[in-house]
Formats: C-alpha cells, structure tokens, sequence
C-alpha cells in the first residue's frame, strides 16, 4: 500500500479539529516523547491505556535509571516524567486505540465510537511480558519476587536462590546475567534441551551456578501469605513427580507481546509482531509521519532508558517532520 505525504496546508481549515502530535502510550519512551514535542510548542495529545505509566510502575525500585543515585521507584519515575510532560503544555486523555486510518491525511485513530485526527502519531504502547498463568504469580508480580527482567531487579537478590522459566535465548541471557548476583540460578525448561542458540546453551548449561531441571513446568509460585516468593513448586511433565525449588526470586522469561495488534496492518511489524523501523533510523515506520518508539519495536534492549531515547528520537523527528510539510 501507498502512502502520500500529503501537505499539512490542504488541511489546515481543518487545525481546530486536527492534532499535532498524538502519543499513544505513557511509559518512559511516551512521556519522553511528550516532553520533547511540549517543549517544542507542539501542544502534543496523549492517550494513556489502561496501565498509565506502562510496565515499570510494577517495579518498586529502579536503581540503572541515570540521575537517581539511590534508585527511585517505578511508579515516581513516570510521575515526575508525567507532570514535567504536563508543566510544557501537554494533554493526556485516558482511551484506547482500537484501530486505525493512516491511508491519507490527517491519520485517523479510532478510539471505539470516536475518531482523533493527527498529522502525526507516535506509537509508544509497550510490550506485555507473557506470563504462565500459575496460581500465586499474579499475587506477588512486582516487588515481591516475581519479575521479567533480571536486568532491573536481578541485583535485588545477591546471594539468594532464584528460578528463570524458559529455554530460548532470553531465558538462558536472564540465567547467565544472575548468577552475577545470586548463589544459585534454577533455570526450569518443560524440555530436555534448551531452544536457545548453541552458543548461549552451551553457557548456560555448563555454568557451575546454573542448574537446568529439565521437563519441568511451574505449577505454583509459593508465599502468597507471607507477601513475597518462598518457592517455585514445579512438575516433571513425564513422571508428574513435583518438587518445590527454595527460590526467593522469579524471573519468568517465556516471551513478549508487542502491543501492536491495533495498528496492523497499516505499520509494518515483523515475524512476531514488533514494528519495523524503516533502513537509517530506529523510530520511522512506513508510514510518513507515524513513528515507534519503546518496547513496541525494541525487542533487544527493552530498558526504561533505552526506550525514553526512542522517545527523544521520535519526537524530534515528528518535530522536523510537521516543520518540513508546513505543519
């Protein structure tokens, strides 16, 4: 499909009705975003979905974000990051995007029974973590031993027991980068061997602080009384023979779900769903106009400060871009 970048001046009677700059999403790379185009006098939209400040508000304390030399929790990190958003002129508005019109101009986002005008949108809706449904994972995700990041919590739990679920390359990264921290790294796979690549199972599987138990799957996450994880009780899916593993930390590292079922099929995603930048930059899409920032399209890093320089580089661009087709 084509798409022209039409002049903004065709539509300029419409101004009073048609956006600058919509943000969707309000984790570090929406919020960013936003700062960026307020300071710029963009006036910019953002629509906030159902979790308003994505996931790092589950994290109770971020301790790698630059200028907290003590940490700061997750929740306050987007707080300041919201209300410096709100101090240049920025609007926030609580919907939900359910699909989209980026075929001419202004892009249309539909949002149930209305519909938002733009000239252009930055998409920042994050990614959610697959999670394995077991009982207890709900209750103590976020601060209380279940996590899906053992680059931002993984220190929390120096010399402690700890599990990771999976076997691709992700779980077997998770598995390598705690044993820096904790004394012994359970890493549960429902397989006999791991999915990950040679090189990367091969590390993990002979790590003197790695033990693999094989054809497991969780059954229970334990210490839902107590407030945190006690234990990971696991299943052998060939002797249904159960075991509880005395892990105080959970890292469960099956996957993600880009958010970015509502924008398909007019953004460009790839095999698994996450947008595809366009070849010299990381946040253009194919659409002129329409940029990613976030967890949406970063399934590499998918850190806080990674995303909130997507976010920069995404409002920048939105800025040059509206400058250009005399926005």
């Amino acid at each position: 499909m084509c798409y022209v970048a039409a002049d903004i001046s065709l539509y300029r009677t419409m101004s009073s009705t048609v956006e600058n700059v919509v943000i969707i999403g309000t984790g570090c790379a929406g919020l960013t975003a936003a700062i960026y185009t307020a300071r710029a006098s963009l006036n910019p939209l953002v629509l906030e979905g159902p979790q308003p400040g994505g996931q790092l508000t589950t994290t109770s304390e971020v301790e790698n974000f630059p200028g907290f030399p003590h940490g700061v929790d997750g929740f306050q990190l987007t707080q300041n990051m919201r209300e410096q958003a709100t101090r240049f002129g920025t609007r926030f508005e609580q919907a939900l995007v359910t699909s989209v019109d980026f075929t001419s101009m202004p892009r249309k986002l539909v949002l149930g029974d209305r519909t938002i005008l733009a000239k252009t949108v930055i998409i920042a809706t994050g990614a959610s973590p697959r999670m394995t449904g077991i009982p207890g994972e709900k209750e103590l995700f976020g601060g209380k031993g279940v996590t899906t990041c053992a680059t931002c919590d993984g220190a929390f739990y120096r010399k402690m027991e700890v599990a990771v679920i999976g076997g691709g390359d992700s779980a077997a990264e998770e598995a390598l980068f705690l044993t820096r921290f904790a004394s012994k790294v359970y890493l549960v796979h429902r397989r006999d061997s791991l999915r990950a690549s040679k090189i990367m199972s091969d590390r993990a599987t002979t790590h003197e602080k790695i033990e693999l138990v094989w054809d497991a799957v969780p059954v229970e996450v334990q210490g839902v009384a107590e407030g945190s994880v006690s234990g990971l009780k696991v299943k052998n899916v060939k002797s249904g023979a159960e075991r509880v593993l005395p892990v105080k930390g959970i890292f469960v590292a099956i996957g993600h779900i880009p958010n970015s079922q509502a924008f398909t099929p007019a953004i460009d995603v790839d095999e698994n769903g996450y947008f595809k930048a366009q070849p010299g930059s990381q946040v253009r899409t194919n659409v002129p106009g329409v940029y990613v920032a976030g967890d949406c399209s970063d399934h590499v890093y998918r850190q806080a400060i990674t995303a909130a320089g997507m976010g920069c580089q995404a409002a920048i661009e939105a800025e040059r871009w509206l400058a250009e087709h005399g926005g």
